[in-house]
C-alpha cells in the first residue's frame, strides 16, 4: 500500500503528515508550520506547498496524490471554495491551485468531514461501536460544524454542505451570524457564543472552561444558566438532526465536545426532543485529539 499523504488547512496552523498502512498507520513523517492566513490566499496555498516541501525533505518521499481538509467546502459547481471563516479563500480556486503547483492529483474536504472520517476508520467508532453504519461527527468549538460517514464512505450532498448543522436556525436569541443571517446552532452553541452570554449575564469576561468549573462550583448563577442554556439548546439542535439523518453514532469533537455534562444531561435533553419513544444513538467523545484532522485529510487519497 502506497503511503498516504494528508494536509490540515486550519486557520493558525497547516499540518501535514505521511502515513504508511495497512491500517493501524505508522506515521513516516509530520509536519506543522503556521497558516499566517492574513497575508492572503496566494501565500496559504504557498504555505501548502511549502509543508509538502518539508514532508519531501524530511521522508525521501515523493506524493503521487493529497488529500487536503480545511474551512470550508468546494461548490461542486464552480469549482471555487465557499463557506470558509478564513475568508480569503472564498471564492478560490484552490483545488485548482493546489494541483498546478503541486502537479499531482488533490481531493479536498472539510475539515469536520476528515473529524468524522478519521474517528470512524481510526478512532472512537472503530472501538467503541464498529457495527455503525452512519455516523454524525460534530464540531463544536469556536465554530459548529459537522460531518457524516455512511458505510465508511463521506456523504457530501448535491451542494457539498451535508452535515453542516451549524447553520440551521435555532434561536432569535443568537443574534447575527458571519453566514449573514441570524439565530444559527453557531451563534447559540458556539464556545464564543455562551461565553457571550455569560458575559450579558454576569459582565465578567471569562473564557468557556472557566464558565464550567464555576458551574461545577454550585456558586455562580450566572455559570448555571450559561450551561442550562448550552444543554436546553443542545438537545433541540442535535433532535433535529436525529429526526432527519438517525445515526447510529454522534462523535462530539472540538472544545465544547470535552464538557461531560453534554454526556448525560445534554443526552437527555435531546431524548426530550427526538422524534420517538426513546434514545438509542450513541453519543461517544473523540480519541484522535487534534490528530483527527490531518488523518482524516490522509484518508482521502486511500484506495
Amino acid at each position: 500500500m502506497r503511503p498516504l499523504w494528508g494536509i490540515d488547512l486550519g486557520g493558525t496552523k497547516i499540518e501535514g503528515i505521511i502515513l504508511k498502512g495497512p491500517p493501524p498507520f505508522n506515521v513516516l513523517s509530520r509536519i506543522r508550520i503556521p497558516t499566517e492566513a492574513e497575508k492572503g490566499y496566494a501565500h496559504i496555498v504557498q504555505q501548502v506547498g511549502r509543508v509538502v516541501g518539508l514532508l519531501k525533505e524530511e521522508s525521501g518521499l515523493w506524493p503521487e496524490r493529497l488529500g487536503v481538509g480545511g474551512p470550508g467546502i468546494t461548490d461542486p459547481d464552480t469549482g471555487t471554495m465557499k463557506n470558509c471563516n478564513t475568508t480569503s479563500l472564498n471564492g478560490q480556486p484552490l483545488k485548482n491551485d493546489l494541483e498546478n503547483m503541486l502537479d499531482i492529483p488533490v481531493t479536498l474536504a472539510n475539515d469536520a468531514n476528515c473529524f468524522v472520517m478519521a474517528e470512524t476508520r481510526l478512532g472512537i467508532v472503530k472501538g467503541e461501536a464498529p457495527e455503525a453504519r452512519s455516523v454524525f461527527g460534530v464540531i463544536m468549538g469556536t465554530g459548529v460544524g459537522g460531518g457524516i460517514v455512511f458505510d465508511g464512505k463521506l456523504l457530501e450532498g448535491r451542494h457539498g454542505i451535508a452535515g453542516e448543522w451549524g447553520h440551521n436556525f435555532l434561536d432569535e436569541s443568537g443574534g447575527p451570524c458571519y453566514c449573514g443571517r441570524s439565530g444559527c446552532v453557531e451563534t447559540v452553541l458556539s464556545g464564543p457564543a455562551l461565553e457571550r452570554y455569560y458575559f450579558q449575564l454576569s459582565g465578567n469576561n471569562y473564557r468557556l472552561p472557566e464558565i464550567v468549573e464555576r458551574y461545577r462550583s454550585g456558586s455562580d448563577d450566572a455559570a448555571a444558566a450559561t450551561m442550562e442554556r448550552l444543554i436546553h439548546f443542545f438537545g433541540k439542535a442535535m433532535a433535529a438532526v436525529i429526526n432527519v439523518l438517525d445515526p447510529d453514532v454522534v462523535v462530539l469533537g472540538g472544545g465544547l465536545g470535552n464538557i461531560e455534562l453534554l454526556y448525560s444531561k445534554g443526552v437527555a435533553s435531546v431524548r426530550k426532543y427526538v422524534f420517538n419513544n426513546g434514545l438509542k444513538t450513541k453519543f461517544l467523545k473523540p480519541m484522535l485529539g487534534d490528530s483527527a484532522g490531518v488523518f482524516g485529510a490522509a484518508l482521502l487519497v486511500e484506495e
